[in-house]
């Protein structure tokens, strides 16, 4: 059977046409919305809020003056108080760790880039894959700070990487600007070395490690992350940075800073939530 040449050139009927361009906008859409969840507006604006606050976080816990004497008295007084408790083990421990060139490499990395690299990748991971997760977590993250910074300016405390006499040794100074030598340069500028209560490595490990080991699909990543508050317990002490108590004001912190957000979110959520109300309402999850 033969056809007119006419009938078999003839381009498509409109609702074929109509169907094609509605198939080609929603795979754009979907596509949108996985690399950029909520689009660029409120990327811009998640930027912007994390880098203001930590910009102000950072220069306030610099700037907070300190007389050199009392961070170190605080830092008898942990040693003190944990001596009488039994929990004073921070030295026994970080000699273990010193047996392993390669167990203290780790360490040092992790100690390092743990509030850098790591924190920042696993943001950036939740803000695209998980996005409605994302807001909570990073209110808790901003109200944790800002807590911190009241710890720094009541209780500044010298780390055990000061205090020598205890048997401690500096494991990072190789890898780190910050040393242990009094009036350095490292002492000055937009550094404290006294920040050491409460631990914001183990405050937010907490908060971040246990909000991946909920949203990660495959069960070894779930273990990891749900460990992941006790490597980085470990490694602030195997590396001198931080005391038992300093922990245990970190952990306390983060307890604290998801009750906050929380309280705040259900007061005002619109406010407290800073993001774009024209986001796809399917996007996170």
């Amino acid at each position: 059977m033969h056809y007119p040449s006419s009938a078999m050139l003839a381009p498509p009927s409109r609702p074929q046409t109509a169907l094609r361009r509605s198939l080609k906008a929603r795979s754009t859409k979907q596509l949108q919305e996985k690399i950029l969840p909520a689009g660029w507006l409120d990327l811009i604006r998640q930027v912007l809020l994390f880098a203001g606050a930590y910009m102000s976080y950072s220069v306030v816990r610099a700037v907070a003056e300190v007389n050199n004497t009392v961070p170190f008295d605080h830092a008898s007084e942990i040693i003190h108080l944990e001596r009488s408790l039994h929990i004073f083990v921070e030295p026994a421990i970080q000699s273990w760790a010193m047996s392993s060139h390669a167990l203290m490499d780790i360490a040092s990395w992790l100690y390092v880039n743990a509030q850098t690299t790591v924190a920042i990748t696993a943001l950036v991971y939740i803000y695209l894959r998980h996005n409605k997760a994302y807001y909570p977590l990073r209110n808790r993250l901003v109200i944790s700070m800002l807590i911190a910074l009241i710890g720094y300016v009541v209780f500044p405390t010298a780390p055990p990487r000061f205090l020598p006499e205890w048997g401690f040794v500096d494991t990072v100074a190789n890898l780190t600007s910050v040393t242990g030598a009094h009036g350095s340069a490292s002492m000055t500028g937009l550094v404290n070395p006294y920040a050491a209560v409460p631990s914001m490595h183990v405050a937010f490990a907490l908060m971040i490690g246990w909000q991946l080991a909920r949203l990660v699909r495959f069960r070894a990543l779930k273990v990891f992350w749900a460990l992941y508050p006790l490597i980085i317990t470990f490694v602030v002490i195997a590396t001198a940075n931080h005391f038992i108590f300093d922990v245990a004001m970190g952990a306390l912190t983060a307890g604290v800073s998801a009750y906050g957000a929380r309280r705040l979110e259900w007061l005002r959520p619109l406010a407290w939530r800073l993001r774009s109300l024209a986001a796809p309402a399917g996007a996170g999850g």
